[in-house]
C-alpha cells in the first residue's frame, strides 16, 4: 500500500507521468420495445424489459495529476488487449515520457509477461522498459484511481 501512496505523492512531471489502469466488464442491453423520444426538460424513457446482447470490456486509463482519462472498449478482457493498451500508452499517449509510472491491480494479466505474449521479444523488452510498475495490494484495488473512475462511470 505504501508503494502506491508514495507514487501518488510525487509532483507532476510530464517526463514521468503517473497513469492508473483498470478494466471492467459490462453487460450490453437492448430495449426490444424501443425508447420514447426525449422532450424538453425530460430524459428519454425506456421500458424495464431488456434483451441481453453479450458483454464488452472497458479499459480505463487515468492520469490523475492532470485530470485526463481515456476509455477503450474491447470485446473481451485478454492479455493481448492489455498489451495493446500498454503499447498505446507508451507510443501514442506518452511518446515523450522517459518512463511511465503505471498503477494497476494484481490481476494475473497485469504484468510485463503480457507484452511478451503479444509482441516479438525486442518490442516487448522496449515496452517493458517504458513502464515503472506499481501494484495495489490484494484486496486494496480501491487505491487505484482508474477503479474509482470506473465506479463513477457505472453509476451514470
Amino acid at each position: 500500500m505504501e508503494d502506491v501512496l508514495e507514487v501518488y505523492e510525487r509532483p507532476y512531471d510530464p517526463k514521468h507521468p503517473l497513469v492508473c489502469v483498470d478494466e471492467s466488464s459490462k453487460t450490453l442491453h437492448d430495449t426490444p420495445r424501443g425508447t420514447l423520444p426525449m422532450t424538453t426538460g425530460q430524459p428519454s424513457c425506456e421500458d424495464y424489459e431488456y434483451k441481453r446482447n453479450g458483454t464488452a470490456n472497458i479499459y480505463m486509463a487515468v492520469e490523475p495529476l492532470v485530470g485526463k482519462r481515456k476509455t477503450f472498449e474491447t470485446d473481451q478482457r485478454t492479455k493481448r488487449d492489455f498489451a495493446e493498451l500498454l503499447r498505446y500508452l507508451s507510443d501514442d499517449a506518452y511518446p515523450d515520457a522517459e518512463i511511465i509510472a503505471l498503477v494497476t491491480d494484481n490481476l494475473n494479466m497485469h504484468s510485463p509477461a503480457c507484452l511478451y505474449e503479444r509482441f516479438e521479444p525486442a518490442e516487448a523488452r522496449r515496452l517493458t522498459q517504458r513502464f515503472e510498475w506499481h501494484y495495489t495490494p490484494e484486496h486494496g484495488s480501491w487505491l487505484n484511481m482508474a477503479e474509482i473512475e470506473l465506479r463513477i462511470l457505472s453509476r451514470q
